[in-house]
Protein backbone atom coordinates (compact mmCIF):
# COMPACT_ATOMS: atom_id res chain seq x y z
CA UNK A 1 0.00 0.00 0.00
CA UNK A 2 3.05 2.24 0.79
CA UNK A 3 4.95 1.75 -2.48
CA UNK A 4 1.58 2.13 -4.81
CA UNK A 5 0.74 5.31 -2.80
CA UNK A 6 4.16 6.91 -3.22
CA UNK A 7 4.78 5.41 -6.78
CA UNK A 8 1.00 7.12 -7.34
CA UNK A 9 2.23 10.70 -6.01
CA UNK A 10 5.60 10.22 -7.92
CA UNK A 11 3.46 9.74 -11.08
CA UNK A 12 1.63 12.57 -10.60
CA UNK A 13 3.82 15.31 -9.93
CA UNK A 14 5.83 13.87 -12.83
CA UNK A 15 2.62 14.37 -15.11
CA UNK A 16 2.38 17.73 -13.98
CA UNK A 17 5.97 18.76 -15.53
CA UNK A 18 5.71 16.57 -18.68
CA UNK A 19 2.45 17.82 -19.91
CA UNK A 20 3.63 21.17 -21.13
CA UNK A 21 6.60 19.45 -23.02
CA UNK A 22 3.92 16.95 -24.13
CA UNK A 23 1.67 19.68 -25.07
CA UNK A 24 4.83 21.56 -27.03
CA UNK A 25 5.41 18.66 -28.82
CA UNK A 26 2.56 17.39 -30.36
CA UNK A 27 1.49 20.54 -31.47
CA UNK A 28 4.90 21.73 -33.03
CA UNK A 29 5.09 18.21 -35.16
CA UNK A 30 1.84 19.52 -36.64
CA UNK A 31 3.42 23.16 -37.54
CA UNK A 32 3.21 23.50 -41.32
CA UNK A 33 6.69 25.45 -41.91
CA UNK A 34 5.96 26.67 -45.17
CA UNK A 35 3.55 28.64 -44.31
CA UNK A 36 5.05 30.05 -40.94
CA UNK A 37 8.49 30.95 -42.74
CA UNK A 38 11.27 29.97 -41.11
CA UNK A 39 10.70 29.88 -37.25
CA UNK A 40 11.16 27.44 -34.94
CA UNK A 41 8.25 25.11 -35.09
CA UNK A 42 8.85 24.97 -31.33
CA UNK A 43 8.95 28.62 -30.85
CA UNK A 44 6.22 29.09 -33.52
CA UNK A 45 3.41 26.49 -30.57
CA UNK A 46 5.06 28.25 -27.48
CA UNK A 47 4.06 31.52 -28.65
CA UNK A 48 0.13 30.09 -29.26
CA UNK A 49 0.06 29.78 -25.69
CA UNK A 50 1.26 33.63 -24.39
CA UNK A 51 -2.31 34.71 -23.93
CA UNK A 52 -3.12 31.81 -22.02
CA UNK A 53 0.07 29.97 -20.48
CA UNK A 54 -2.03 27.39 -18.47
CA UNK A 55 -2.97 25.95 -21.98
CA UNK A 56 0.48 24.04 -21.81
CA UNK A 57 -1.14 21.82 -18.65
CA UNK A 58 -4.41 21.27 -20.92
CA UNK A 59 -4.07 17.11 -20.83
CA UNK A 60 -2.84 16.35 -17.16
CA UNK A 61 -5.81 14.83 -16.11
CA UNK A 62 -5.58 12.13 -19.64
CA UNK A 63 -1.98 12.39 -19.27
CA UNK A 64 -2.08 11.23 -16.04
CA UNK A 65 -5.12 9.16 -16.58
CA UNK A 66 -2.95 7.26 -18.98
CA UNK A 67 0.36 6.74 -16.76
CA UNK A 68 -0.97 5.56 -13.73
CA UNK A 69 -2.80 2.65 -15.05
CA UNK A 70 0.10 1.68 -17.69
CA UNK A 71 2.17 1.89 -13.98
CA UNK A 72 -0.40 0.19 -12.16
CA UNK A 73 -0.85 -2.74 -14.75
CA UNK A 74 3.40 -2.75 -15.80
CA UNK A 75 5.11 -3.13 -12.57
CA UNK A 76 3.07 -5.54 -10.80
CA UNK A 77 3.23 -7.74 -14.35
CA UNK A 78 6.69 -6.99 -14.57
CA UNK A 79 7.40 -8.54 -11.30
CA UNK A 80 5.24 -11.75 -11.52
CA UNK A 81 7.20 -12.61 -14.89
CA UNK A 82 10.67 -11.79 -13.71
CA UNK A 83 9.81 -14.30 -10.83
CA UNK A 84 7.99 -16.97 -12.77
CA UNK A 85 10.99 -16.85 -15.32
CA UNK A 86 13.67 -17.44 -12.62
CA UNK A 87 11.83 -20.01 -11.12
CA UNK A 88 11.48 -21.87 -15.14
CA UNK A 89 15.42 -21.55 -14.57
CA UNK A 90 16.02 -23.00 -11.86
CA UNK A 91 13.79 -25.81 -11.71
CA UNK A 92 14.96 -26.89 -15.65
CA UNK A 93 18.78 -26.20 -13.71
CA UNK A 94 19.72 -23.80 -16.43
CA UNK A 95 19.66 -21.16 -13.55
CA UNK A 96 23.26 -19.86 -13.14
CA UNK A 97 22.41 -16.37 -11.28
CA UNK A 98 25.19 -14.19 -13.46
CA UNK A 99 24.67 -10.99 -14.10
CA UNK A 100 23.94 -11.69 -18.11
CA UNK A 101 21.16 -13.83 -17.34
CA UNK A 102 19.60 -11.69 -14.61
CA UNK A 103 19.85 -8.35 -16.91
CA UNK A 104 17.93 -10.71 -19.69
CA UNK A 105 15.40 -12.03 -17.87
CA UNK A 106 14.33 -8.41 -16.14
CA UNK A 107 14.69 -6.98 -19.89
CA UNK A 108 12.31 -10.04 -21.62
CA UNK A 109 9.45 -9.88 -18.32
CA UNK A 110 9.73 -5.97 -17.92
CA UNK A 111 9.76 -6.13 -22.34
CA UNK A 112 6.19 -8.27 -22.28
CA UNK A 113 4.65 -6.23 -19.51
CA UNK A 114 5.54 -2.85 -20.96
CA UNK A 115 3.60 -4.01 -24.27
CA UNK A 116 0.76 -5.26 -22.72
CA UNK A 117 0.52 -2.41 -20.29
CA UNK A 118 0.53 -0.60 -23.60
CA UNK A 119 -2.14 -2.09 -25.38
CA UNK A 120 -4.54 -2.03 -22.75
CA UNK A 121 -4.41 1.89 -22.51
CA UNK A 122 -3.85 2.77 -25.92
CA UNK A 123 -7.42 4.85 -26.06
CA UNK A 124 -6.09 6.97 -23.25
CA UNK A 125 -3.33 7.80 -25.07
CA UNK A 126 -5.11 8.50 -27.85
CA UNK A 127 -7.93 11.00 -26.09
CA UNK A 128 -4.86 12.26 -24.35
CA UNK A 129 -3.57 13.46 -27.74
CA UNK A 130 -6.83 14.91 -29.08
CA UNK A 131 -6.92 16.78 -25.99
CA UNK A 132 -3.06 17.85 -25.99
CA UNK A 133 -3.42 18.89 -30.21
CA UNK A 134 -6.66 20.73 -29.07
CA UNK A 135 -4.75 23.11 -26.82
CA UNK A 136 -2.84 25.18 -28.75
CA UNK A 137 -5.86 25.65 -31.04
CA UNK A 138 -7.73 26.99 -27.86
CA UNK A 139 -5.43 28.76 -26.86
CA UNK A 140 -4.92 30.65 -29.86
CA UNK A 141 -8.18 31.84 -30.43
CA UNK A 142 -8.09 33.70 -27.15
CA UNK A 143 -6.63 37.48 -27.31
CA UNK A 144 -5.97 39.47 -24.01
CA UNK A 145 -6.03 42.53 -26.03
CA UNK A 146 -8.43 44.93 -24.02
CA UNK A 147 -9.60 46.65 -27.45
CA UNK A 148 -10.73 43.65 -29.68
CA UNK A 149 -12.19 42.29 -26.11
CA UNK A 150 -14.46 46.09 -26.26
CA UNK A 151 -14.91 46.01 -29.84
CA UNK A 152 -16.24 42.21 -29.76
CA UNK A 153 -18.93 42.96 -27.25
CA UNK A 154 -19.94 46.32 -28.66
CA UNK A 155 -20.56 44.10 -31.78
CA UNK A 156 -23.18 41.98 -29.93
CA UNK A 157 -20.60 38.87 -28.97
CA UNK A 158 -22.47 37.89 -25.62
CA UNK A 159 -19.82 37.44 -22.84
CA UNK A 160 -18.06 38.31 -19.87
CA UNK A 161 -14.34 39.30 -19.31
CA UNK A 162 -12.07 37.22 -17.16
CA UNK A 163 -9.27 38.10 -15.08
CA UNK A 164 -6.82 38.35 -18.32
CA UNK A 165 -8.90 40.31 -20.40
CA UNK A 166 -10.44 36.97 -22.37
CA UNK A 167 -14.17 36.61 -23.36
CA UNK A 168 -15.63 33.75 -21.49
CA UNK A 169 -18.46 33.05 -24.13
CA UNK A 170 -21.51 30.83 -23.05
CA UNK A 171 -21.07 27.75 -24.86
CA UNK A 172 -17.80 26.64 -24.05
CA UNK A 173 -15.60 24.57 -26.72
CA UNK A 174 -13.84 22.39 -24.46
CA UNK A 175 -14.89 18.79 -24.49
CA UNK A 176 -14.02 16.64 -21.42
CA UNK A 177 -12.25 13.31 -22.47
CA UNK A 178 -15.59 11.11 -22.40
CA UNK A 179 -16.72 13.29 -25.12
CA UNK A 180 -13.49 12.77 -27.22
CA UNK A 181 -13.45 9.06 -27.00
CA UNK A 182 -17.25 9.67 -27.78
CA UNK A 183 -16.04 11.54 -31.35
CA UNK A 184 -13.67 9.24 -32.24
CA UNK A 185 -16.07 6.17 -31.49
CA UNK A 186 -18.66 7.97 -34.11
CA UNK A 187 -15.43 8.81 -36.14
CA UNK A 188 -13.44 5.60 -36.52
CA UNK A 189 -15.66 3.10 -34.29
CA UNK A 190 -14.08 1.21 -31.58
CA UNK A 191 -11.21 0.17 -33.59
CA UNK A 192 -10.22 3.99 -33.46
CA UNK A 193 -9.53 3.75 -29.87
CA UNK A 194 -6.43 1.52 -30.84
CA UNK A 195 -4.97 3.18 -33.51
CA UNK A 196 -1.22 3.05 -32.93
CA UNK A 197 -2.03 0.35 -30.13
CA UNK A 198 0.36 -2.03 -31.98
CA UNK A 199 3.74 0.84 -32.37
CA UNK A 200 2.83 1.88 -29.16
CA UNK A 201 3.49 -1.72 -27.91
CA UNK A 202 6.62 -2.20 -29.83
CA UNK A 203 7.89 0.70 -27.89
CA UNK A 204 7.09 0.23 -24.74
CA UNK A 205 8.58 -3.54 -25.17
CA UNK A 206 11.80 -2.18 -26.36
CA UNK A 207 11.89 0.66 -24.26
CA UNK A 208 11.48 -1.16 -20.93
CA UNK A 209 13.20 -4.02 -21.16
CA UNK A 210 16.36 -1.91 -21.85
CA UNK A 211 15.53 1.06 -19.19
CA UNK A 212 14.76 -1.95 -16.50
CA UNK A 213 17.41 -4.76 -17.97
CA UNK A 214 20.17 -2.10 -17.76
CA UNK A 215 19.09 -0.60 -14.28
CA UNK A 216 18.51 -4.47 -12.80
CA UNK A 217 21.78 -5.18 -14.67
CA UNK A 218 23.95 -2.46 -13.30
CA UNK A 219 22.51 -2.47 -9.94
CA UNK A 220 23.61 -6.03 -9.28
CA UNK A 221 26.82 -5.42 -10.90
CA UNK A 222 27.62 -2.60 -8.50
CA UNK A 223 26.54 -4.61 -5.29
CA UNK A 224 28.38 -7.34 -6.05
CA UNK A 225 31.62 -5.04 -6.36
CA UNK A 226 30.28 -3.62 -3.08
CA UNK A 227 30.35 -6.97 -1.68
CA UNK A 228 33.92 -8.23 -3.11
CA UNK A 229 35.18 -4.77 -2.03
CA UNK A 230 34.15 -5.31 1.69
CA UNK A 231 35.45 -9.03 1.75
CA UNK A 232 38.89 -7.48 0.38
CA UNK A 233 39.08 -5.13 3.04
CA UNK A 234 38.64 -7.52 5.24
CA UNK A 235 40.91 -10.05 4.42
Amino acid sequence: MIHATASATAELVSCAILTPAEVIKQNAQMVDSTRQGNMNATLQTISKFRSNPLGLWRGYTALAGRNLPFTAIQFPLFERLKQWMKQVREKSGKGRGTLLENGLITAASAGLAGGVAAVITTPVDVVKTRIMLMAAENASRQKPDRKSVVRSLKDGEEGLVDAMGHVVRKKSSRKSSLQIGREVVMEQGIKGLWRGGALRALWSMFGSGLYLGTYESGRLYFARRRIQLNENDLL
